[in-house]
């Protein structure tokens, strides 16, 4: 289980999916990118630019923003657990959407970018000594540490991997 104190309580939600079965941030990175490869890749091709409601995001949308969200917080990551004491900047997810062009871009593709990318956290995350895990630094104002990070990961993927099975499929 991971301090309160390490994340600001809106990550709570992604974080409390991931944390309590006792298995290590490599351990659920590897195991939520299986299962959610393979659910998304048993998709019929129908479903590829499908979205549950209007304004909703497509379902090649919502791998996208998984893609963008990860690669933003592996820097947040990297530059925290280095001991870099800039304070990043937030994101805004909405802009990051519209202007990704992601139902323009082949749905294996996206599957495939996001393989890759988790293998690269992944490799990140086994290169982290202790002490690196346990650094913080401060994004979006407030202060996460390398260790909630890597969980987030996970859990912002399982948050979206139950929203697609009970509102895409």
């Amino acid at each position: 289980m991971i301090p309160k104190n390490e994340y600001h309580p809106y990550f709570e939600q992604y974080i409390q999916l991931v944390s309590k079965d006792g298995k290590t941030i490599l351990e659920n990175l590897r195991d939520s990118q299986k299962t959610f490869d393979t659910l998304l890749r048993s998709l019929p091709k129908e479903k590829h630019p499908f979205s549950y409601a209007e304004g909703k995001w497509t379902l090649k949308e919502l791998i996208q923003h998984i893609i963008d969200t990860e690669r933003i917080f592996c820097y947040r990551a990297l530059c925290f657990a280095r001991n870099d004491a800039t304070s990043l900047l937030g994101f805004d997810q909405d802009v990051f959407v519209k202007y990704g062009n992601a139902n323009q871009l082949d749905y294996f593709d996206l599957l495939d970018e996001m393989a890759i990318l988790r293998k690269s956290t992944i490799q990140l995350y086994k290169n982290f000594s202790k002490e690196a895990l346990l650094r913080k630094g401060i994004a979006s104002g407030n202060e996460i540490s390398v260790r909630a990070l890597g969980y987030l990961f996970s859990g912002h993927q399982l948050h979206h991997f139950n929203i697609i099975k009970e509102r895409y499929l």
